[in-house]
């Protein structure tokens, strides 16, 4: 048995009757690749070949009676292949609104509890002879940056498909522990419960000085005293009032899903010319399109746009899967109409960010997940986005923008090479949009997820995101690259002095 951590469980918690936990990644094959294409059973056999590299397949939940205490991981001795494989095609033509539509009702659709939380889906009928693949799996159960490493253990770099050796140790399952073995676990949770909280109050104490330095905030003195503003104020103080939109509401059952794939060279070239980040660039991309989508709209508010960020905060001593996450608040400055400055005023942001979030330690972080009893987060966690859908109380953020680093190399499916892969995350009450951008082999394979009673036309965000990476581009090439400040040239001739 292995227990959930307490950032795994949040992803439980959240769970409603239109609230759900899994994320999904719309895979996109061309078979020509390959002289003989994969069927149905094909695909099972690999994946039963390669199931010991993907720890959470076999996996399923075990809960603690009355939420005292996270759930547990066993092995599944009821495991089925076949229930989690599934096989579907798509009526002529098999276009990009059709595969769109299959995959919103397929997502808005739990994941059953009693099961290794996960489903394949593979779609055959697509347009030009493509077979989309559709994985769909419990966020509890992984985050972006493992579930790039689910794909890329599931596919291979060439069209031949390699031979993976069996395990050392043959699978075995786990019979089911009853409810009051797992009771009696969650007391002797409990009872530690008061030295694990003074561990937590004295790493917090610990680390209360940087973070109240990143924050403006000098505790040199007696009380601390508060410096001057690093720089723009609005930077500062943007995460705090986002501004209501028609996606900042209470989210109904039904999904609204639309993708797309640009080149990644022109991001990179905008990055380079402006002396700013990839992330940087994506987020400016997102703000140019959520402007002219709420302005389209004449719903565009005074106040900038303000985006929760993901943040990786793995580590090669991370271990297998899992969530290894941390999230950061930024403005996106959709305020600011001239695209350049729009991106430049991202960059500070960020900047500004990241020297807040780096200040707290990832895992404290975690840790303050951990030691919150589960039935109490839950309902609480509901209760918080619920009250903010329903603007009693601030909102949190506008829109969750993610971008999950994949690889620049193409990758192969039983010799059917991988065109596209794109994301498919989840929304909350209070933020009904999410914007999910996976790199892969030279392009950026975008996901738009929204609720479709708040965000009906999620292909014209699509659209306006093309058109604004275009109106960064166009920008960009009549300007000249950004050179490094004065600061950064001092700081590369002292190092290069030291050599």
């Amino acid at each position: 048995m292995q227990q959930l951590t307490g950032l795994d469980s949040t992803f439980l918690n959240i769970e409603t009757a239109t609230t759900y936990g899994h994320i999904a990644s719309l895979a996109i094959f061309d078979p020509s690749t390959t002289d003989t294409p994969a069927t149905i059973d094909d695909i099972r056999d690999l994946l039963q070949e390669r199931l010991h590299l993907l720890p959470p397949y076999r996996r399923r939940l075990v809960e603690v009676p009355f939420g005292i205490d996270h759930p547990y991981w066993i092995e599944d001795s009821e495991f089925d292949l076949d229930f989690h494989v599934r096989h579907l095609g798509l009526p002529a033509p098999g276009d990009a609104s059709q595969l769109a539509a299959q995959v919103e009702r397929i997502v808005a659709r739990p994941l059953d509890r009693g099961k290794p939380l996960w489903e394949l889906y593979v779609i055959e009928g697509l347009e030009g002879g493509l077979v989309a693949q559709l994985s769909k799996i419990h966020h509890c159960a992984i985050d972006g940056v493992s579930g790039a490493e689910v794909m890329t253990s599931l596919l291979d770099i060439s069209p031949e498909t390699r031979v993976v050796d069996p395990p050392d140790v043959p699978w075995a399952g786990e019979q089911k522990p009853s409810d009051l073995a797992m009771f009696g676990r969650g007391m002797a949770s409990i009872a530690t419960s008061p030295v694990r909280g003074m561990k937590l109050w004295l790493k917090t104490m610990r680390s209360m000085p940087t973070m109240a330095k990143s924050m403006g905030i000098d505790v040199a003195g007696p009380l601390g005293r508060l410096v001057p503003d690093r720089g723009d104020g609005v930077l500062s103080r943007a995460a705090t009032t986002p501004p209501h939109t028609s996606f900042n509401g209470v989210i109904g059952p039904h999904r609204s899903f639309a993708y797309t794939s640009v080149p990644f060279a022109g991001v990179k070239a905008v990055k380079d010319a402006n002396g700013v980040t990839v992330n940087d660039v994506i987020l400016a991309v997102c703000a140019g399109a959520l402007r002219n989508y709420l302005s389209d709209r004449d719903e565009l508010p005074r106040d900038p746009l303000v985006a929760m960020v993901p943040v990786s905060v793995r580590t090669d001593e991370s271990g297998e899967l899992g969530n290894q996450v941390a999230s950061m608040t930024t403005s996106l400055h959709t305020s600011i109409e001239d695209p350049i400055e729009r991106l430049q005023a991202i960059h500070e942001s960020m900047k500004i960010a990241k020297d807040t979030h780096n200040a707290l330690p990832a895992s404290l972080q975690q840790d303050f997940a951990q030691f919150s009893p589960p039935a109490v987060a839950a309902r609480a966690s509901r209760v918080v986005t619920r009250a903010a859908a329903r603007q009693v109380v601030d909102l949190p953020y506008n829109v969750v923008i993610s971008n999950v680093p994949g690889p620049q190399f193409p990758l192969y499916g039983m010799g059917a090479e991988l065109l596209a892969s794109y994301p498919v995350s989840t929304i909350t009450d209070s933020s009904g949009l999410n914007i999910t951008v996976q790199s892969y082999n030279g392009n950026l394979d975008f996901g738009v997820v929204g609720c479709s009673d708040l965000v009906p036309d999620v292909w014209k965000i699509v659209e306006l995101l093309r058109a604004a990476i275009e109106e960064l581009t166009a920008t960009t090439s009549q300007t000249k690259p950004k050179k490094k400040s004065t600061k950064a040239a001092k700081a590369t001739k002292v190092a290069r002095a030291k050599k």
